[in-house]
């Protein structure tokens, strides 16, 4: 009996192991089926796909698809160094517009300490002149460092671009059409005019516009006339005095 029960057990053990097998291999084929990737590419119309001429062809637009995306990386890279120097170029621009304004602003102080300057040491403050004069160089030194120089206008032609004519003046002394007093420095960077010169041009022509001007400021002489004239006026002043 044992041995008998132990045959049946046995038995059952193999039915029931071969139907396990069955359904798995059943779900397997169901999942494969829904599964079209898992199914062997030397099978069925994948295998077509896997000729020399189709990888040939795979591998050819890759390499294309690879070109390309190389190709967008370099304009991508030179356009980000182009941003970056165009950037660099517009922050020192705008420091350096910045630092020509503060400059200009600085020059009615220069002119200030000048005026005082020329006015002459007073007797009981000969420190005072000389600290004037100290602050003075100190500021056009620092003009100097950052390129802005006192623009020279005594005795040169007057150009527009770079003087700012306040009157005319006669001097026969010096050419036509040139300096002869400077009222306020001009300062300029480079070729750059950061303020033009305040001027007095030299005008020749004004002196022999004025020329006549004095002939005709004279009382013209009374022209003389005939007798018949001068005895008539005798005649009516005689009338009237009587």
């Amino acid at each position: 009996m044992p041995s008998g029960c132990q045959a049946r057990a046995e038995r059952r053990a193999t039915v029931h192991g071969r139907q396990t097998a069955s359904h798995s291999d059943a779900a397997f084929e169901i999942h494969r089926r829904m599964r079209p990737e898992l199914q062997s590419p030397l099978a069925g119309p994948a295998a077509v796909a896997t000729t020399p001429e189709t990888v040939a062809t795979e591998a050819e637009s890759l390499r294309q698809e690879l070109a390309g995306q190389r190709e967008l990386y370099r304009r991508l890279a030179a356009d980000f160094d182009h941003f970056k120097r165009r950037s660099r170029a517009e922050g020192e621009d705008r420091a350096a517009a910045q630092m020509e304004s503060l400059m200009i602003e600085l020059l009615p102080t220069l002119d200030n300490l000048e005026r005082a300057l020329a006015s002459g040491a007073s007797p009981g403050s000969p420190e005072l002149h000389q600290g004037v004069e100290m602050t003075l160089q100190q500021l056009r030194q620092l003009l100097r460092q950052h390129g802005i120089e006192i623009q020279e206008s005594m005795g040169q032609p007057f150009d527009p671009r770079q003087h700012e004519a306040v009157s005319p003046r006669y001097d026969p002394a010096h050419p036509d059409h040139t300096i002869v007093e400077v009222f306020q420095r001009g300062y300029r960077r480079g070729e750059r005019v950061l303020r033009p010169a305040k001027v007095v041009v030299n005008d020749l022509a004004q002196g022999s516009r004025s020329q006549p001007a004095r002939v005709n400021s004279k009382s013209p002489s009374r022209p003389r006339g005939d007798g018949k004239d001068l005895a008539g006026e005798r005649q009516t002043r005689e009338r009237v005095s009587t």
